[in-house]
């Protein structure tokens, strides 16, 4: 993918036929051929991340570190 700096003029144009259509996200991938626009999900903050390892089960966080030290054997094989 080649990325192209646009003027403010652009951008400003774009936003506004994007606001039109209910699109508000700050990131957009335009495809004109297939004529979409795909809205690019927010990256997460940290405390979210933070927030979400402690969902893991103790049983899930054994079964995860069984497979990692299982992954780690096979490259080390």
């Amino acid at each position: 993918m080649i990325l192209k700096k646009m003027d403010s003029q652009a951008t400003s144009t774009i936003k506004s036929i994007l606001q039109k259509l209910n699109i508000n996200n700050p990131r957009v991938l335009i495809d004109l051929e297939k004529q979409t626009v795909e809205a690019q999900e927010d990256d997460y903050s940290v405390d979210d991340l933070l927030e979400a390892a402690g969902t893991l089960t103790p049983e899930r966080g054994k079964e995860l570190l069984k497979e990692v030290g299982q992954s780690r054997e096979e490259w080390n094989a």
